[in-house]
């Protein structure tokens, strides 16, 4: 931030464990100043307003009427839209949590509202500011990808969202894997089961994309311990990353014997959130297109969808 600019008002709607951590992080960045906390539960938004010496507002209205100049919408799924095309067409600047919204069709209204109003509109997916996938993305500049994997288990999460894992956590998987390929998803084979919940908790996904990489994504809720890691296959080496401890190692230089030389990757420790959200300040600041935009939030939650086979 310029020493001459005043910081952007800033509210989240929507405090729960994903609000709750933009409510902190945005007080760590100059380039804010947190000024309201929207919630429908009362004792919810003041409690985190307080913590960070915001207003508290308890309704949709209150909130898009507060005069803000850039809002982060971590409300559930399904409300995403309706309240992030208010703020788009009140001159708001938006950050949409992850799934951008719960169809298709409310993904398009965002956009389209964000167009319309010449507004920054960008999607949350946090991982993509993960400094270890940024480590396999720049490992695998030059080469021929052949293939990506990608795991991402754990136990079951203590409180049940209205989706399953495909929408909660494989949609952090199919933008990595589009991220890494700049290239789009044209085939799926999806194996889905539910063994403790109404929805999917176990999930097998197989893609290919348009430029012949194919890729899998194992997801679950069905694992007693957390495992977040990726894999790449090129032509000339094999990258592994592990997304917790951000270690990154390459595989290359196959010997006769089998054998491989290996080096590990330099990944920069950061917050992914705190990049994540110093990204959406860069991209209003600079009318540059946002880093992860409408567009692939869109085509995220279309590859989600079709996985289910709701889309």
């Amino acid at each position: 931030m310029n020493q001459n600019q005043t910081p952007l008002k800033v509210g989240v709607a929507g405090v729960g464990v994903m609000g709750r951590n933009h409510a902190r992080v945005l007080g760590d960045i100059r380039d804010f100043d947190l000024t309201h906390i929207f919630d429908a539960d009362e004792v919810t938004a003041q409690g985190v307003a307080e913590l960070y010496g915001a207003t508290p507002v308890t309704t949709v209205q209150a909130f898009v009427e507060a005069g803000l100049e850039a809002a982060v919408v971590s409300t559930p799924n399904r409300t995403h839209a309706d309240l992030g095309v208010a703020l788009l067409e009140r001159g708001v600047h938006v950050l949409v949590e992850k799934p951008i919204a719960a169809t298709v069709a409310d993904a398009q209204r965002l956009i389209d509202a964000a167009k319309a109003n010449d507004r920054v509109l960008m999607v949350g997916q946090v991982e993509r500011f993960n400094p270890a996938v940024d480590a396999v993305k720049r490992a695998i500049a030059d080469e021929k990808v052949i293939s990506i994997q990608i795991t991402r288990v754990g136990p079951f999460p203590p409180r049940m969202g209205e989706v399953g894992v495909v929408i909660d956590l494989a949609v952090h998987d199919i933008d990595i894997i589009r991220h890494l390929t700049d290239s789009e998803i044209v085939e799926i084979q999806p194996q889905l089961a539910r063994t403790k919940a109404d929805r999917e908790d176990t999930a097998l996904l197989q893609f290919r994309l348009e430029n012949g990489v194919i890729a899998h994504i194992t997801t679950n809720w069905v694992t007693p311990y957390k495992t977040r890691t990726l894999q790449v296959a090129t032509q000339n080496k094999f990258v592994v990353a592990d997304l917790m401890t951000r270690q990154v190692t390459e595989y290359f230089g196959q010997q006769p014997d089998g054998s491989y030389s290996t080096r590990g990757v330099m990944s920069w420790p950061s917050e992914p959130l705190k990049k994540e959200l110093e990204a959406f300040a860069h991209a209003i600041r600079t009318g540059e297109t946002p880093a992860v935009t409408g567009e692939d939030g869109l085509r995220n939650l279309e590859v989600a969808l079709r996985c289910l086979g709701e889309a």
